[in-house]
């Protein structure tokens, strides 16, 4: 059973609202064993311009789900996000039926659900296939020579050893254009 945990910022969440993200994202529960426990994050903010952002996680003890969306109307904001979750559900699903195919009664983790859910997995198995694979030395360097590096070669992500540091970095352009960094230990 999901217990739900419904945050706002700049709106007030109210019981419409509360309703409405409670009932479409119970729909995920179909998806897994009666003993799914577990709580869901939403979070709804609203900006300035009236745009909307959702945001949802439900972490598990073998899986975290997460989705954000950001849309002019919240409620299908939240519509979206529940396509976000169940794809996330079945690719999982398959990674999981796929690795113990073989052992029974190992990972029974999901519920049995319709077959159609069985032929959607079953299209998303080539998702997982690696295409292409490049190998490049990591030129030490620091943040800032790594964003312009990134920006120059038109990624959306660069990784780069730091100069000061010695270990392996990573900067990436967020969806609201800033940069962020990821640092190794």
């Amino acid at each position: 059973m999901l217990k739900f945990n419904i945050r706002g910022e700049n709106i007030e969440v109210t019981p419409a609202i509360r309703d409405y993200v409670e009932n479409k994202i119970e729909k995920v529960e179909r998806y897994f064993n009666e003993d799914l426990n577990a709580n869901a994050n939403v979070n709804l903010k609203v900006y300035n311009d009236k745009q909307t952002k959702v945001e949802v996680t439900i972490p598990m003890k073998n899986l975290t789900l997460r989705a954000e969306e950001r849309h002019n109307d919240m409620y299908a904001a939240v519509d979206l996000i529940v396509d976000k979750l169940e794809r996330q559900i079945r690719k999982h699903k398959t990674k999981v039926n796929r690795k113990f195919r073989d052992r029974e009664g190992t990972g029974i983790y999901f519920a049995n659900v319709t077959s159609q859910m069985e032929a959607n997995a079953d299209s998303s198995e080539d998702e997982y296939t690696i295409v292409r694979t490049k190998q490049f030395d990591l030129k030490p360097m620091d943040q800032e020579e790594a964003v312009l590096q990134m920006n120059m070669l038109g990624h959306d992500f660069y990784i780069f050893t730091d100069a000061e540091t010695d270990g392996t970095n990573i900067v990436y352009k967020r969806k609201d254009g800033k940069y962020g960094l990821i640092e190794t230990n």
